[in-house]
């Protein structure tokens, strides 16, 4: 399963960070970004939570 923002409609709201830190971080422009190259085993939940929950649905999680 893989992870992936759409940094360019980001809202650095840190929604993702907080609901999945183990997938998602906030790089040093300030908006999210994925830091894993696959959702690690555990975390998919967290991760599929985030793509739902993301205000403006610039997180994809597919398998």
């Amino acid at each position: 399963m893989k992870a992936s923002i759409d940094r360019d409609g980001c809202i650095a709201c840190e929604l993702c960070v907080t609901v999945c830190p183990e997938v998602f971080r906030m790089a040093d422009d300030g908006l999210a970004e994925v830091y894993t190259d696959e959702v690690p085993e555990g975390s998919e939940d967290c991760a599929r939570e985030a793509e739902e929950g993301c205000p403006v649905a610039v997180i994809s999680v597919e398998e």
